[in-house]
């Protein structure tokens, strides 16, 4: 499967239409609302202006006293320098009977007949005031009142050009500062693609190795300590796992073939044999009883993988718990092993804690725990020793503890000894009935019962198996 990269394209193309939509938005959207929002205000401004004309200054413009006409236009002439805006005064009629900034006659004076405050719907407009100025201008108004009447209006020019100019700058920091943001923005992809993107290849990458069943495939972000790294050594280990699996399949299918084909190749041999008149009449007994006691080691081997099979499906295995005397069951697993004790004479000591001591687990299991490990005891003492049986209470636990005083374990095997068909080059001469199973089939169980089970041996001085189970709250 070829590796796209279709996550970091989506990254890249959501950053460069985000740095496209700020762009049209200021372009656009807040361009119209800053030059409004300008307008309105300095609107406004001119307005009380405005009105304070008409309440102070505009009457006297049409008084007939020459030297207060003259007074009034001296001041607003004074009022158009210190707000840089033309003052008109018109009358109803929309003559202008004063403009600052130019003089005025009455009978020459422009004429806007079309000029309506009413129809602004508001108290000021923008445009060319009905072609009176070439650029574009507002124009706020005010009303003049004389005996409750309106007898003109203030009017004060200002060119739209100076509103421009202060939307223009306001917009110049609005570029500047989404410019600022999308440099940080691309801060911050360049970290997602350098902390985020590109081990998640690797580990992509690495996946679809572990896929194609290249298990020693090496993942090198494994090293970082945040969750990315988290993620790959996981899936490292998981890996390896794998790996160490597919060779203990390999290895249990090599000795379960081994195991099966030297007792059928053996009787396959005494049997041809036989029938080919190699091996006499007078030893067919003798051979027979071989291949019947290679049967039974076929027979047994085969219901110990299977037994196996079902205890190592975790979950699947049910236990029949209940609370029962451990000591009891010592007791009768021991007499199994009498004749054969008594043939090798060994002696079986118990040192048992109390006449009863009661445990809750699996009888059933727990009573084949004992025997394999009595199994191994007896087979692996010399004659005339001793093999230890105790039992002792602590901690809510109860410890079994099966000690024999044989040929022992070397340090190197410890380790190995639950692995399924192991044996240890000291038991193979010994152990010619033995599958290499019974340990597994022990472990299994003990930790089906969530419990553990440890081993102490020393080569040429003994083996001991120490195993817990929990103690039952029934009274001894």
């Amino acid at each position: 499967m070829k590796l796209r990269r279709t996550l970091y394209l989506k990254f890249l193309f959501i950053y460069v239409l985000f740095g496209i939509a700020c762009v049209i938005v200021i372009a656009t959207f807040a361009s119209q609302r800053t030059l409004k929002h300008l307008t309105d205000r300095t609107a406004s401004s001119l307005y009380r202006e405005a009105t304070l004309i008409a309440s102070n200054y505009a009457v006297q413009i049409y008084d007939k006293d020459e030297g207060a006409k003259a007074d009034a236009e001296l001041q607003l002439q004074a009022i158009d320098t210190y707000i840089s805006a033309n003052v008109w005064i018109i009358n109803n009629a929309g003559r202008v009977l004063f403009d600052s900034r130019q003089a005025t006659d009455y009978y020459d004076a422009p004429v806007y007949g079309d000029f309506d405050p009413a129809a602004t719907g508001g108290y000021y407009m923008t445009g060319d005031f009905y072609g009176a100025f070439e650029e574009e201008t507002l124009s706020v108004f005010s009303p003049i009142t004389s005996n409750f009447k309106v007898i003109g209006y203030v009017i004060i020019h200002q060119p739209m050009k100076s509103i421009t100019e202060s939307r223009n700058e306001i917009l110049n920091i609005m570029f500047v500062t989404t410019g600022v943001i999308l440099i940080l923005s691309l801060a911050v992809l360049l970290g997602f693609t350098t902390f985020v993107y590109q081990p998640l290849r690797k580990i992509t990458k690495a996946a679809e190795e572990y896929a194609k069943g290249n298990m020693t495939y090496t993942l090198k972000e494994s090293h970082t300590h945040d969750e990315m790294g988290y993620l790959a050594g996981t899936l490292e280990y998981m890996a390896s796992e794998i790996a160490k699996s597919e060779e203990n399949q390999k290895k249990f299918i090599a000795n379960v073939s081994h195991d099966f084909r030297s007792p059928l190749t053996s009787m396959k041999g005494y049997l041809n044999a036989m029938l080919d008149g190699t091996i006499p009449p007078e030893m067919h007994e003798k051979y027979i009883s071989i291949v019947s006691n290679e049967t039974d080691r076929l027979t047994k081997l085969t219901n110990g993988l299977l037994e196996l099979n079902t205890l190592s499906s975790r979950g699947s295995m049910i236990l029949e718990v209940s609370d029962f005397d451990i000591n009891g069951v010592i007791k009768r697993t021991a007499e199994i092993f009498g004749g054969t004790c008594t043939e090798k004479k060994i002696n079986i000591e118990l040192v048992l804690t109390g006449k009863r001591l009661y445990v809750m687990a699996d009888m059933g299991k727990i009573q084949q725990v004992l025997y394999n490990l009595l199994d191994n005891a007896i087979k692996f003492s010399h004659t005339n020793s001793i093999i230890k049986i105790e039992t002792t209470e602590k901690s809510e636990k109860i410890f079994v503890s099966v000690k024999d005083y044989g040929i022992g374990i070397p340090k190197e095997s410890l380790g190995k000894i639950f692995d399924r068909f192991y044996k240890t080059d000291l038991s193979r001469g010994k152990d010619k009935k033995g599958t290499g199973l019974g340990l597994s089939i022990v472990k299994e169980i003990i930790q089906a019962h969530g419990e553990n089970i440890n081993v102490i041996s020393t080569e040429s001085v003994g083996t001991e198996f120490i195993f817990t189970l929990p103690k039952s709250k029934r009274e001894s």
